[in-house]
């Protein structure tokens, strides 16, 4: 497994997985899929803004994919990021998101942010929270049924690792 700076070719193969992380489970609180041209405006917007995307890759076959962005717009957070990784189900459990979630601490460091929190949605999500833990984030708290979908209330478990 090869973990490398995403590219516009990568964008169909993000874009599927994430596709399929919006229909079928909880860690997206986004109900319809975002198109690929949605997910190349995001790609080039916070690609732009300076900011880290990273797939994992093995065979020409992208196995998931991660990027840190801003963690709110105020200056005084300026230094903050927050990430989001997304594992191709038929992968999960094999050291994937864990891989890519070091990538972007790494990065994230090499940039000079000061810290790193993961906005983990659904706090039943062990396999995100259990890599985050493992990296040294933090719980640093839980949202309480702040998101709604498939007809379930959703908490967002909030992770957070000096850098």
């Amino acid at each position: 497994m090869n973990i490398r700076n995403a590219t516009a070719d990568d964008l169909a193969q993000m874009q599927a997985i994430y596709a399929y992380h919006v229909l079928h489970g909880t860690g997206s609180f986004e109900y319809i899929p975002p198109s690929l041209e949605e997910m190349n405006r995001r790609f080039l917007s916070n690609q732009a803004d300076g900011f880290a995307w990273v797939v994992a890759e093995e065979g020409g076959r992208i196995l998931g994919f991660g990027y840190y962005g801003p963690f709110r717009a105020r200056a005084a957070y300026a230094k903050i990021v927050e990430d989001s990784v997304y594992v191709r189900e038929d992968v999960r459990g094999q050291g994937v998101g864990k891989a890519i979630v070091a990538a972007l601490l790494e990065a994230a460091t090499a940039f000079g942010f000061s810290q790193m929190l993961s906005l983990i949605g659904d706090s039943e999500n062990t396999a995100s929270i259990g890599v985050h833990a493992s990296l040294g984030f933090q719980h640093a708290g839980t949202l309480r049924k702040v998101g709604s979908k498939f007809d379930r209330e959703l908490d967002v478990v909030i992770m957070q690792k000096p850098l």
